[in-house]
């Protein structure tokens, strides 16, 4: 059965400012919570063992890539970013460049830093509904600092690129997919994910 997130519409006396939505997220650490450019609450529900598995294999294969290459750092789905709209997102792994997490102070990195990372996976779960997921990719296709993004698919063994001011690419059950120039040498084995 697919789904869609849980949006809950808050109204405007009621928005929480950065630092209450980041205290919001930490008192309720077992949802999984971002907020949109319009303010709105976005829960999602936890994802099955087998996507955790997924997730963890694309993060893994980062960490590595990052760990040698040594110009940026990685992170994991359980990290969130404040975006230039306001939205609050946590990608289910990303990467940014050494120089742009940098600029930020001590205090921006140790909250939602404000901050689109250079590259976002995000990982659809059998229970999810596409267009959401599309929907948010497009939303950091849009962010200065964005350069590439990901949405895998296992259910259709698609994966969906994002770069910058280009349409959508689509690639039908890859064997891997290259993060070049973005990620220089970074490639994903899919068939660790599918």
């Amino acid at each position: 059965m697919l789904s869609s997130p849980i949006v809950l519409r808050m109204p405007p006396e009621l928005q929480m400012t950065s630092d209450q939505f980041f205290e919001f997220c930490q008192i309720n650490s077992e949802l999984q919570i971002e907020r949109n450019k319009k303010g709105e609450l976005i829960i999602m529900s936890p994802t099955g063992s087998e996507t955790g598995h997924k997730d963890a294999r694309i993060i893994q294969q980062l960490m590595n890539w990052a760990d040698e290459d040594e110009t940026g750092i990685a992170f994991s789905s359980s990290a969130g970013f404040t975006l230039s709209t306001g939205a609050e997102r946590s990608p289910d792994a990303s990467w940014i460049k050494l120089e742009r997490w940098n600029a930020l102070s001590a205090e921006q990195r140790k909250k939602f830093a404000p901050i689109c990372p250079d590259f976002v996976v995000e990982l659809r779960s059998p229970s999810d509904n596409l267009k959401p997921l599309k929907e948010k990719m497009l939303e950091y296709q849009s962010e200065p600092g964005f350069q590439l993004g990901w949405l895998i698919d296992p259910q259709n063994r698609r994966v969906y690129i994002y770069r910058p001011n280009q349409e959508e690419e689509i690639l039908e059950n890859p064997e891997s997919v290259s993060g070049e120039p973005v990620l220089p040498g970074f490639v994903l084995n899919m068939r660790k994910i599918w």
